[in-house]
């Protein structure tokens, strides 16, 4: 049996600087060296999220590092997850089930629910540590936020709970790499302090050697050494929650590709069921809210929303709407996911007020259904067959929504899925019109070829197999952060 080691813990000096791509680096590592690594963060906030085995939801984040260590993700590995649902206020995921919606001033202002959210944290890191070994645990944005600092549950306060050997990661592609680390390290409490073993400089350009003056500078500026300094890459594609990732994207229509506009969404959730379009090479898809590269497209897909009704406004009172319809109607294929498909339908209600203050809108109509938004949040993960009556059965998705949608009038039942437990899923207008709840659809190899159908692409033999594919990003990964970072350190900071 291996030896039990203590937990680690990556923080930043800012978000964004890297630290969920090197946590899933450090599970695939542990995991090839014959431990069984298990991923941690105390509150994500993030509109991706994603539906466990168990029907519970939580961050994609922790998600990816859980493939990345070979397990299966559980909602121990993210109990508290926010969902932005408009610029004040998230609804409040704790150990997988919505608990209501909350402003940020409450949030934060309410300590003795945080401290409950905290207690509820600890005991779920403490489940985790009883099967797994070692705890890779993930920060959530700066760790020098003072105003924040004494409600924190995510970054330091975590890691002096877990006792984790703790890597500041910094990037210094943005600038001011010196001052963040400095300041950084110099505003944490000594208790903190005393936990910092090492820092991670990321997203380097050029030729390493050339900081090696900067790695002794930050060594005496902050009595920490710098334990490893990994290039900035390009050519490993790991699954990005943040929508900061999304300014990196592709936005812009290319020849000899089958074009996919994916529309920009204020409030754009499980942006991540389109990766799988930019590993396929029949595929040029982009991110746009512009009418001249909508209508370009050969595809448009909808994507889903955490605020749908508003999001459909938007579209609406910006032209979006109509363009989407007009591209319909010269044949072009349009395609919705969750809140998307909601979209498609007649007209999609909140009588409730649960998203928001639009009681209901019209929907394109471009599919005979409306959508009433209900309370009940259904999140389960689903195998289907896709086009019930054709021979690819062995599909798999999950399914994270809000809302009820019927047919109306007497239009025929023509479902995009049928699952095994019986229900079925979406409406199948015909080829160039479907819509489905079932997030993670498009990474199905038979949908993919629908997808691409119609089309004068060139075909490989063989269909494009994602998850073949993702494995091999870790192991690139992987291999990456250990020629570059001190992993003889890493490791003896972490033995008990």
């Amino acid at each position: 049996m291996k030896q039990h080691l203590r937990p680690i813990m990556f923080v930043g000096t800012c978000s964004d600087a890297g630290k969920s791509v090197i946590n899933a680096a450090f599970c695939r590592i542990f995991k090839q060296d014959g431990y069984q690594p298990a991923p941690f963060k105390a509150q994500n906030m993030s509109l991706n999220s994603y539906s466990t085995p168990e029907g519970g939801e939580m961050g994609r984040a922790q998600v990816v590092q859980a493939e990345a260590c070979g397990i299966s993700p559980h909602t121990d590995m993210n109990p508290i997850l926010l969902k932005p649902t408009n610029d004040k206020s998230s609804q409040v995921v704790l150990n997988g089930k919505p608990v209501g919606n909350m402003s940020a001033k409450d949030y934060f202002g309410i300590q003795n629910q945080k401290e409950e959210l905290f207690k509820e944290a600890i005991e779920a890191f403490n489940r985790l540590e009883a099967r797994y070994n070692p705890i890779v645990l993930e920060g959530a944005g700066s760790i020098s936020e003072l105003n924040l600092r004494d409600r924190d549950i995510t970054n330091m306060r975590m890691a002096i709970a877990a006792g984790a050997s703790t890597y500041l990661v910094a990037d210094i592609d943005r600038g001011g790499v010196f001052g963040s680390v400095y300041g950084t390290i110099a505003l944490l409490r000594p208790e903190e302090r005393a936990l910092m073993k090492g820092i991670i400089i990321n997203k380097f350009r050029g030729d390493a050697s050339l900081f090696e003056e900067g790695q002794s500078l930050l060594k005496e500026l902050t009595g920490i050494p710098v334990v490893g300094v990994i290039p900035w890459f390009r050519d490993i594609k790991i699954e990005e929650e943040d929508s900061v990732a999304l300014d990196m994207k592709n936005n812009t229509y290319k020849d000899g590709k089958i074009n996919v506009a994916i529309i920009l969404l204020k409030r754009m959730s499980n942006f991540t069921d389109f990766d799988v379009l930019e590993m396929d090479p029949r595929f040029n898809p982009y991110y746009t809210n512009n009418i001249d590269e909508i209508e370009k497209a050969d595809i448009i897909l909808l994507p889903g929303s955490k605020n749908t009704l508003s999001d459909l406004q938007s579209l609406r009172t910006n032209g979006i709407a109509m363009a989407i319809i007009r591209a319909h109607k010269a044949g072009k294929k349009v395609i919705g996911i969750c809140g998307g498909y909601q979209m498609m339908g007649v007209r999609l209600e909140d009588p409730e007020s649960i998203e928001g203050n639009i009681p209901a809108i019209p929907g394109l109509g471009l599919l005979p259904q409306c959508t009433v938004i209900e309370q009940e949040k259904i999140t389960r993960q689903s195998d289907f067959a896709f086009l019930p009556s054709s021979e690819h059965k062995d599909c798999k998705g999950y399914e994270i929504h809000m809302g009820r949608t019927t047919l109306l009038g007497d239009a025929p039942e023509q479902p995009v899925a049928r699952l095994e437990d019986g229900r079925t899923d979406g409406y199948y207008l015909n080829n160039r019109c479907w819509g489905s709840y079932m997030h993670g659809i498009l990474d199905n190899p038979a949908v993919l070829d629908n997808l691409a159908e119609g089309f004068d692409t060139e075909t490989t033999t063989d269909p494009f197999d994602y998850a073949a594919f993702k494995e091999e990003q870790y192991d690139k990964l992987a291999a990456l952060v250990r020629e570059h970072v001190d992993m003889e350190y890493i490791y003896n900071s972490i033995k008990n």
